[in-house]
């Protein structure tokens, strides 16, 4: 009788201690692996608005024709960027890599720096 309360007791204090933990590192980790592939995925099927997207940043800093010259071709070299970093992303998204973080800042096309 003894042997069971102890084995009861030690169940309920195990499963308190299971409760009262934040996540754990693995449920963490999901999260993250599960987030870069999302990532990859967006950068990967986005890439290409970084050309509309360069003409329009470079368009209202500098003037138009700055941003359909310039901005194009930085645009179609960032699209580039950002559609082998979607790749790289969505093929190492099970590895801890950097602790998943991004590869390119702003993380998707069209965020703020």
């Amino acid at each position: 009788m003894k042997k069971t309360g102890l084995i009861l007791l030690s169940l309920v204090l195990v499963v308190a201690i299971l409760i009262t933990t934040s996540t754990s590192y693995a449920q963490n980790a999901f999260e993250k692996s599960m987030r870069k592939l999302g990532r990859g995925i967006v950068n990967t099927t986005t890439g290409w608005m970084e050309v509309p997207k360069q003409i329009y940043v470079e368009s209202t800093d500098k003037n138009i024709a700055v941003g359909l010259t310039y901005g194009t071709a930085k645009g179609v070299g960032m699209g580039l960027v950002r559609t082998g970093a979607g790749i790289i992303d969505t093929v190492t998204f099970p590895f801890p890599i950097n602790d998943y973080s991004p590869l390119l800042e702003p993380e998707f096309v069209f965020e703020k720096k």
